[in-house]
């Protein structure tokens, strides 16, 4: 189950762990660390993606070492067996990326859900909010990587020729086709050979709610046109790359997310 509503939140808010995974480009100029302590789901804990992200790499939010991953989730107080609901209050929908990671890691799929619509829906709603800053007991997380969930420079080049994936961009069309400039510095326009775009824009609607299946399957459907593609999704800095992995499972229940880590900000860089 990658989703959860709002409803099944608000019934279940004591049998979960919920994590805040706000986050958004600089160009936002926003603090989301200091929202959550001002406002945030009852319970929940806040999981900043730029501290929990590997530490000696200039590419951002690269996949942390398997020992400082079982230390950050042992401090955030979560066990193998915790059920986790995770959402954000972004315009990329950033808490997909934290679900991705807590996979890429081990925890069970069936464990860890995004709350559709995020914040935004939660409060619009007018469902209850705290300002209490909860703290859970420290745990002994301990991981286990599953690393064929995540692909790198060498085998996204290498697949260039062999063709055994498609490489979907998240990034809009403008810059998949290098008409507009990369936000990021040293970084160029364009998009790895042989890739194709989905912005993830268009597989949620405007209120930030997942479109539905039948309309998820329709896209996917143009986008891998043969049953036998196996999708790898790519971004700017491997955040709205996951929003894609999130959807495709929506549609293929037995998918697991696989994600080209270091994404355009890797491929593209000068």
């Amino acid at each position: 189950m990658s989703l959860v509503n709002t409803n099944w939140l608000e019934e279940n808010l004591n049998k979960v762990k919920i994590i805040d995974c706000s986050w958004d480009l600089p160009s936002a100029n926003k603090n989301f660390e200091k929202e959550f302590k001002n406002e945030h789901i009852p319970n929940a804990i806040f999981f900043d993606l730029d501290k929990n992200s590997k530490k000696d790499t200039d590419l951002p939010h690269m996949l942390p070492s398997k020992d400082d991953w079982d230390q950050i989730v042992s401090k955030l107080g979560i066990s193998k067996k915790d059920r986790i609901v995770i959402y954000d209050n972004s315009n990329v929908i950033s808490s997909c990326r934290c679900w991705y990671t807590f996979i890429y890691f081990g925890h069970s799929p069936k464990l860890v859900s995004i709350l559709d619509g995020g914040f935004r829906k939660w409060k619009k709603e007018k469902k209850i909010t705290s300002s209490k800053i909860t703290k859970f007991s420290e745990t002994n997380y301990s991981s286990t990587e599953l690393n064929i969930l995540v692909k790198d420079k060498n085998e996204i080049d290498s697949n260039i020729v062999a063709k055994n994936f498609v490489v979907v961009d998240a990034r809009s069309k403008e810059r998949f086709e290098g008409t507009a400039s990369d936000p990021r510095k040293n970084v160029r326009s364009g998009s790895i050979p042989n890739s194709v775009c989905l912005p993830f824009s268009q597989v949620v609607n405007e209120d930030y709610c997942f479109k539905s299946r039948d309309h998820l399957k329709k896209i996917f459907e143009k986008t891998l046109p043969k049953r036998s593609d196996l999708p790898v999704f790519s971004c700017g800095s491997g955040v709205t790359a996951c929003v894609l992995a999130l959807a495709y499972s929506l549609v293929n229940a037995n998918y697991l997310p696989v994600i080209y880590d270091g994404s355009w900000a890797e491929y593209g860089k000068i």
